[in-house]
C-alpha cells in the first residue's frame, strides 16, 4: 500500500477486511489523475503561488479539492475525508493551508485560473488517446 502513483500512494483492492479504506471509491479518480497527468502538472501550475517553505503542494492541494467533489464534497474543509484516509491519500493539507491557497489563487484570479486550466488541459489529449474517445 505504500507505493506511489503520481501524488498518491498505489491501493491494492482486496477482500477479507483488513486495511479496510471507507474511501475506496475513490480509487479510479486518483489512478485516472495519474494517469492523465493533472496530479503532476497541477503541480507545477501554482507554482508562482507556493511559500518558499511550503509544506504542502499547491497543486496537488488543488487536486485534492477536486477529489472530494464527486463523493459530495460541497466546502473546502471536506479535504478531511482525504485525510481521514492517510493510507490511500498519504499526506494532505490542513485546513487553514487550504484556505490560504485559496486566497492566494483567488487574490491573482484570472492569472490563477489561466494557469490552472493550461496544466490541466495539457492532460487532456492524453486522457483522449488512452481512452479512445
Amino acid at each position: 500500500m505504500k507505493k506511489r502513483i503520481g501524488s498518491y500512494l498505489r491501493v491494492r483492492i482486496e477482500v477479507g477486511g483488513r486495511g479496510v479504506v471507507s474511501q475506496a471509491g475513490d480509487l479510479p479518480l486518483t489512478e485516472t489523475a495519474h494517469k492523465t497527468g493533472p496530479d503532476q502538472s497541477l503541480s507545477t501550475a501554482p507554482g508562482p503561488w507556493r511559500k518558499a517553505h511550503a509544506v504542502h503542494d499547491p497543486g496537488r492541494t488543488a487536486l485534492d479539492l477536486a477529489l472530494v467533489v464527486p463523493p459530495g464534497g460541497d466546502c473546502l474543509a471536506d479535504v478531511a475525508m482525504l485525510r481521514a484516509e492517510p493510507e490511500m491519500f498519504g499526506p494532505v493539507a490542513s485546513d487553514p493551508t487550504v484556505h490560504r491557497l485559496i486566497d492566494i489563487l483567488a487574490i491573482n484570479g484570472n492569472r490563477a485560473l489561466t494557469a490552472i486550466g493550461r496544466r490541466a488541459a495539457s492532460s487532456s489529449p492524453f486522457a483522449i488517446r488512452e481512452g479512445g474517445t
